[in-house]
């Protein structure tokens, strides 16, 4: 598969953003329109090829070589084709994504899948708080598609998350599921203290739970086809990055009751 490749010519010394900096939009460039995209954050500022070494050609792939943590919204629009990012990546990746494949060969920042509706995140690291979470100004949180996340993850993850998938084959941090409404999150590591908080609907899944929020209450021990249903869907698409299917009953805990409490953490029945 052909494709540009940006090399970052040297650390950052502002942030940078990198909306809308996708291989489907690349293609439609000439070198010196490509080369012209602003990426800093002040008008008339830093342009693609101030920062970024460009070479390749148009193609579905489009590869960031020597990224760090001050690129911001990598990914922002995706809609089709393959972002590969070998390093890390700043705060917004993945923003508002509609399709397509963002690969992070590092560590991911803030607000991770933000507002996504569609395709799939990959993260060989670490991301950091809010993953699929609300942004200020939006309505919900992730609205589809699909992140992975290989480390662990920070705080709040899910936060006002309407639908999608998420899975953490690390632990995550306080209140995962935050005023969630919907869709699925998956922590191979435990969840963190009190998942949930405000919780309206959707699916939390892992083997245990640091400390729970005193407005859930256990339901008792449940055989739900569901679960094994979602597990073999994961399997289907990640394959070995899709987590170990759980037990044939699990102990539910129905919460939070603080609102309409219909949302699930499901754990190994004991």
């Amino acid at each position: 598969m052909s494709g540009f490749t940006l090399r970052l010519k040297a650390p950052a010394t502002e942030r940078l953003t990198l909306s809308g900096i996708t291989p489907a939009k690349l293609s439609a460039l000439s070198a010196l329109e490509i080369a012209r995209l602003p990426v800093g954050v002040e008008k008339g500022g830093v342009t693609l090829g101030d920062a970024f070494e460009i070479s390749g050609s148009a193609g579905d792939v489009l590869t960031l070589e020597g990224a760090t943590a001050e690129l911001d919204y990598i990914g922002h629009g995706l809609d089709s084709g393959t972002i590969r990012v070998i390093g890390n990546a700043g705060t917004y990746a993945g923003r508002k994504m509609s399709g397509g494949k963002l690969e992070i060969h590092g560590n991911a920042g803030d607000f991770l899948a933000s507002g996504s509706t569609g395709g799939m995140i990959h993260v060989r690291g670490n991301a950091g708080d809010n993953l699929g979470g609300m942004v200020q100004g939006d309505r919900f949180g992730m609205l589809g598609g699909l992140a992975v996340v290989e480390g662990n993850i920070g705080a709040r993850a899910g936060d006002k998350m309407r639908r999608g998938t998420i899975v953490v084959r690390g632990k995550t941090g306080a209140h995962t599921g935050s005023r969630m409404i919907g869709g699925t999150i998956w922590a191979e590591g435990g969840f963190g203290p009190e998942p949930g908080l405000m919780m309206r609907r959707g699916t939390l899944i892992g083997p245990s739970v640091e400390k729970l929020l005193p407005t859930f209450v256990d339901t008792g021990k449940h055989d739900l086809v569901i679960v094994r249903i979602i597990s073999r869907y994961l399997k289907t698409v990640l394959g070995d990055l899709a987590p170990k299917p759980m037990p044939l009953f699990v102990q539910k805990i129905g919460g939070d009751l603080a609102t309409i409490g219909r949302g699930e953490i499901l754990l190994p029945a004991s």
